[in-house]
């Protein structure tokens, strides 16, 4: 494997320098973490698995016009993305009670909700990720009226379609996070989704059991983690042939 400059090093990718000037290479890691990094695993075949799922999901939203960092799969655990400024805040999709908003506001946990709720998250980890508002994000300069008006539309596109496309393989999107960054071409700036779509950041559950299929099954101690994500790359139809286990960590240049 080629040595490359490591940029970045997250809880679940490493980003390299791309082959060329405004390219990224996406490496995606078997380590979890969640409730800030105070409990820490590894889900083996994990970065495989994202991987597959988030290349698959990318292609299947750049189809229908959604524009997005992702490029191409290089390999296993590697893709080639375009080089953005990420906006420095998670978008949170929710259309099933579940998690922080369940505790928060106290509804049952699987409750269907009234329309799709949109939440803005501060990336910040020193801060654990404060749930923020519009106001908030203007206020500080974080992302422009523009720059939201953008990201909304967006994330309702996305939503409406995954929604869609999950439900045919007998899959309920509950909430799903999203992150967006800003891609300059010549003096021209356009919003365009970034990071991944996988199970590391969406709840699935059997659209007829519930039984989930995510990292939950990781946060909750439930069991058959690797199998929960297995299941989805398998409905989607990219369960990688060759197993889950085939590629090293990469070589990396500091």
């Amino acid at each position: 494997m080629a040595r490359r400059r490591q940029l970045y090093e997250g809880k679940a990718k490493i980003l390299f320098e791309g082959p060329e000037p405004g390219t990224l290479v996406q490496y995606f890691k078997d380590d979890a973490s969640t409730a800030n990094g105070t409990k820490k695993g590894t889900i083996t075949g994990k970065g495989v698995l994202n991987n597959r799922i988030s290349e698959y999901l990318m292609s299947r939203l750049a189809e229908i016009g959604i524009p997005t960092h992702f490029v191409r799969r290089l390999n296993m655990r590697e893709q080639l993305i375009r080089e953005v400024e990420i906006v420095p805040l998670s978008m949170v999709v929710r259309n099933v009670a579940a998690g922080s908003l369940s505790t928060r506001l106290g509804i049952a946990e699987g409750t269907r909700l009234p329309r799709s709720i949109i939440e803005y998250y501060f990336k910040n980890e020193a801060l654990n990720d404060p749930l923020v508002s519009e106001e908030h994000i203007t206020a500080f300069g974080w992302a422009g009226t523009a720059d939201l008006d953008d990201m909304v539309a967006l994330a309702l596109r996305i939503n409406d379609f995954l929604m869609g496309l999950l439900l045919g393989v007998g899959i309920t999107l509950v909430d799903f996070k999203l992150e967006f960054g800003r891609l300059w071409e010549n003096d021209e700036m356009r919003i365009i989704l970034a990071d991944e779509i996988s199970p590391d950041n969406c709840r699935l559950w059997d659209s007829k059991t519930n039984e989930k299929m995510d990292k939950d099954r990781f946060r909750r101690d439930l069991g058959k983690v690797e199998e929960g994500y297995q299941e989805v790359a398998r409905r989607l139809g990219i369960l990688p042939e060759a197993g889950t286990r085939d590629l090293k960590g990469p070589e990396t240049m500091q």
